[in-house]
């Protein structure tokens, strides 16, 4: 069993920025992937950023592309997202989810309780 638990949200400008950190513990393997979802108010869960806990390797959403970067801590067992140039359609609650998914965008195991993020134009 794993645990996360989402930090780093709140309300920011258009264009301004904020980090998001995911705090992982239980049961974590080396090859699981860690990943960030949002879901915006009327609309269904989109994936945002993942990356491999062991190696590193990270893969993003087109939409995120260029202005979001994930990164993990394997020390600290923490996974984060900085976010930057935001958009009110990045408006959203982000989850944290962990897994041993072979995909990116789907197969996760255990999610976090989410934290909102909102950004006024």
């Amino acid at each position: 069993q794993v645990q996360l638990v989402e930090s780093g949200g709140g309300l920011v400008q258009a264009g301004g920025s904020l980090r998001l950190s995911c705090a992982a513990s239980g049961r974590i393997f080396n090859t699981y992937r860690m990943g960030w979802f949002r879901q915006a108010p009327g609309k269904e869960r989109e994936f945002v950023s993942a990356i491999r806990w062991n190696i590193g390797t990270t893969y993003y959403a087109d939409s995120v592309k260029g202005r979001f970067t994930i990164s993990r801590d394997n020390a600290k067992y923490t996974v984060s997202l900085q976010m930057s140039s935001l958009k009110p359609e990045d408006t959203a609650v982000y989850y944290c989810a962990a897994g041993l998914t072979t995909g990116w965008t789907s197969g996760y195991d255990f999610w976090g309780q989410g934290t909102q993020v909102t950004v006024s134009s």
